[in-house]
C-alpha cells in the first residue's frame, strides 16, 4: 500500500508559510492544515504580555497541531502542514523559556508533554524551510497589518531565527530539509519557481516507498 506524503512548511513569523501552503494546495490538491491564528483566543494577549500568556498559547498550539497531525496519519491523501508541532517545542517554547517569558516549571511541564506527543507521531517526509532575515520579516509583518502582531520586536524575531537555525540541523536527522531563501524567491509572483517546486514534490510523492517497505530511511 502506498504511503501518503507528509509535507511540512516551516519558518519564522512572516516568512510566507501560509502563502506557499495555499499555492501548493491549489497546484497539488493535497489536503492542507493552516496554523490556527484567526481563532486563537490567546494570541493577542500573548503579544501584549508574553510572560503571562506564553504557557497558555503554547499549550493551545500544541494540542491543535497534535490533533491535526493525528488526523492526517489516518488518511490516505498526501497533505501539507503550515508550521509543524516540532517548531512549537524546539523553537517557540524554548525561546520563550530562554528569554524569561516562561517559567522553568511551566517549560518542563510543557516539554514533557511535547516529548510524549511527538513520540506517537510520524515526522514529515520533507520540511520546506523558508528563510529571511529578521529585518525583512519585521517589514513583512508590518505590511500585513495584523493588530495582534504590532508589538513583535526585532529582538524576538532574531531570537526565533537563531532557534530555527539550531532546530533545522536537528530536524535533518528525521526529515529531508529543502531550504528556500524567500528574499530571492517570491512564490506569489514567480510562476516558474512554483511550477518547479510542484514538479519536484510530485516526483517525491511518486517515489515514496510503500508502507511495508519503509524500514529506516536516512536523508
Amino acid at each position: 500500500m502506498k504511503k501518503n506524503f507528509f509535507l511540512a512548511i516551516a519558518g519564522n513569523i512572516g516568512v510566507g508559510k501560509t502563502n506557499l501552503t495555499k499555492a501548493l494546495n491549489q497546484k497539488l490538491g493535497w489536503r492542507s492544515y493552516y496554523e490556527p491564528v484567526v481563532n486563537n483566543p490567546y494570541l493577542e494577549n500573548f503579544y501584549k504580555d508574553m510572560q503571562r500568556w506564553s504557557f497558555h498559547l503554547q499549550m493551545f498550539f500544541l494540542s491543535r497541531r497534535f490533533e491535526a497531525q493525528r488526523e492526517f496519519m489516518l488518511i490516505e491523501e498526501s497533505f501539507i502542514q503550515d508550521r509543524t508541532i516540532y517548531e512549537d517545542g524546539e523553537v517557540f517554547a524554548r525561546t520563550l523559556y530562554e528569554q524569561g517569558s516562561m517559567t522553568e516549571v511551566d517549560y518542563e511541564n510543557y516539554k514533557s508533554l511535547f516529548d510524549l506527543m511527538v513520540s506517537f507521531l510520524r515526522p514529515p517526509d520533507m520540511i520546506i524551510y523558508l528563510e529571511a532575515s529578521p529585518e525583512i520579516l519585521l517589514g513583512r509583518i508590518e505590511n500585513r497589518g495584523r493588530d495582534c502582531e504590532k508589538s513583535i520586536t526585532m529582538e524576538y524575531l532574531s531570537r526565533l531565527d537563531n532557534a530555527y537555525k539550531r532546530w533545522v540541523e536537528k530536524a535533518s536527522s528525521y526529515s529531508r530539509i529543502y531550504r528556500i531563501d524567500t528574499e530571492r524567491t517570491n512564490f506569489v509572483k514567480d510562476t516558474d519557481a512554483i511550477e518547479s517546486l510542484v514538479e519536484m514534490l510530485r516526483m517525491e510523492e511518486q517515489n515514496l516507498p510503500s508502507i511495508g517497505a519503509l524500514g529506516s530511511k536516512q536523508f
